[in-house]
């Protein structure tokens, strides 16, 4: 029976994301549905949290629930709500349902309740049924009364949540993260969520965190989960893009100035350090400062005091400093660009962000992000990808990491409604409005070594987190070998961070 699942995955040592996933199926097994999605309210958007028969984009995306009349009307009652074959009500899952991808749902039976954990509304439970009279009056009823066991699912969720952040926090530490923030940062890979656990705890630690990665990866969404996560939460995270200080102006930025200090210098001045006190500090493309500031960086980091331009006196500030930057800092540092003795501050402990290509589904699941943002923008009744675009989109490199993604999928919807597709119906991507570059030409001059690929194209292909994960492994492996296992000396030749290759190795499996 229903019941003694559920029962039995509540009492079972499961990670929260399985035991919501698994409710979800067998809900859809229960009610022999097609499709099954509990969805969490996040302000004025309903965001999937576990999903079984709907394209796994749709995690990705966060239902308006003012843009959609069945939401709307599910959330305003406790009891099953349940829309007739024959309801004009569009339905938010129109083009995202498994066996009907890219096509409106057919006459179909519709049900969902509202959700409510601690005597606050949580979410919803929606169930789809493409076959009319899947749900009668027991199944209206039956919804009614195993909603409490679906409660128990999410308040247990909730509870496990908040035990684990009591153990990474302080005793006195400020009133818990809102489930918002937490969802800032879009992906269920293993690799981005042990990202975040990791994040979680260096948040409560006050090291100054240094963020590495490709450009587009988003550190400064990264910078800002830390922040939430810190005991600095309730004060100021200031930003200060390091490349776009011209360094005639760069010491009065971070330090401020007094009155006549310089040219047009009409009125006293705080600088970003005084801004952020009690806070927290991102200094974005930490890389391009000018060695010249990067000395009065340092002492700021070694003494916690800045001098305003022109004045005697320090000030002292308390800040917790966050860098990013997608240079190698350890290169700049050999090369003269950057002081070794602040770079040693600043990567106390240093965190790489990883690409998007080394991130699996997630590709998919950002997608779907995109997608809803650009079909309430742009006032599409549906989007979605077509099962090849999706073979696109997983297959492609993305040296914009999640960047390009967005901009790739911003255009593939403007140049598809240019195209003729019309708003009030369901618009699916094909893998030619995506533009990306394909690695198989077909023109007749072709290079050899383009040639080479097309002879290889019936040979099984490896996915490309599988394929990069095997060439990270084989690269590691290679330098300890040729350095008799010395990791520094295998950093050096790899020319990576000693730090960042154990913790690479570590995820590798090779530690």
């Amino acid at each position: 029976m229903l019941e003694e699942t559920v029962l039995a995955d509540l009492t079972a040592e499961l990670p929260s994301a399985v035991r919501l996933q698994r409710l979800v199926k067998t809900l859809r097994e229960y009610f022999r549905c097609g499709a099954v999605g509990l969805l969490r309210l996040d302000s004025e958007a309903l965001c999937p949290v576990a999903v079984e028969g709907l394209t796994r984009e749709v995690l990705g995306r966060r239902f308006i629930v003012a843009q959609h009349p069945r939401l709307t009307a599910i959330l305003a009652q406790r009891e099953t709500v349940a829309f007739p074959p024959d309801s004009t009500l569009p339905d938010p899952y129109d083009g995202l349902v498994d066996n009907h991808i890219g096509a409106p749902l057919p006459v179909h039976d519709c049900m969902g309740i509202s959700l409510y954990v601690e005597g606050n509304l949580w979410g919803a439970l929606t169930l789809d049924a493409l076959t009319p009279g899947t749900f009668d009056e027991r199944a209206h009823s039956d919804l009614q009364r195993f909603t409490l066991l679906v409660e128990a699912a999410v308040r247990l969720t909730r509870l496990e949540q908040d035990v684990r952040r009591l153990r990474l926090s302080r005793s006195d530490a400020a009133k818990d993260i809102s489930e918002r923030q937490e969802g800032e940062i879009i992906g269920q890979g293993p690799t981005i969520r042990q990202l975040l656990d990791e994040l979680e705890v260096v948040a409560d630690s006050e090291l100054p965190v240094l963020l590495t990665g490709e450009t587009g990866v988003g550190k400064e969404l990264f910078s800002r989960y830390l922040h939430q996560h810190s005991r600095r939460r309730q004060h100021p995270l200031i930003q200060v893009n390091c490349a776009a200080l011209p360094e005639s102006l760069a010491e009065s930025e971070l330090f401020g100035h007094v009155k006549g200090a310089f040219s047009g210098a009409g009125s006293a001045r705080a600088g970003r350090f005084e801004a952020a006190d009690g806070g927290t500090l991102l200094l974005d493309e930490v890389g391009e400062l000018p060695l010249a500031i990067q000395a009065k960086l340092l002492r700021t980091l070694q003494n916690g005091e800045i001098q305003r331009l022109g004045e005697d006196e320090p000030r002292h500030v308390d800040v917790r400093v966050i860098a990013a930057t997608n240079r190698n800092l350890h290169d700049s540092v050999r090369a003269g660009h950057f002081r070794a003795d602040l770079y040693h501050r600043l990567s106390v402990y240093p965190v790489p962000i990883p690409p998007l290509r080394e991130r699996g589904n997630d590709v998919l699941i950002l997608a779907g992000h995109f997608l809803e943002l650009n079909r309430a923008r742009l006032g599409v009744h549906s989007l979605r990808l077509s099962p090849d675009a999706e073979d696109a989109l997983c297959g492609y490199d993305w040296p914009g990491n999640v960047r390009e993604l967005e901009h790739v999928i911003s255009r593939a919807v403007i140049k598809a409604l240019s195209q003729g597709a019309r708003r009030e119906d369901i618009v699916t991507l094909e893998p030619e409005l995506l533009d990306l570059p394909l690695a198989v030409s077909t023109s007749s001059t072709m290079t050899a070594s383009e040639a080479a690929v097309t002879s290889r194209r019936d040979t099984p292909v490896e996915s490309l987190y599988d394929s990069v994960t095997r060439s990270q492994r084989h690269a590691i492996r290679h330098a300890l070998e040729r350095t008799g296992g010395n990791w520094s000396a295998a950093a050096r030749l790899l020319k990576v961070d000693a730090s960042n290759l154990h913790k690479l190795a570590r995820r590798l499996g090779i530690k």
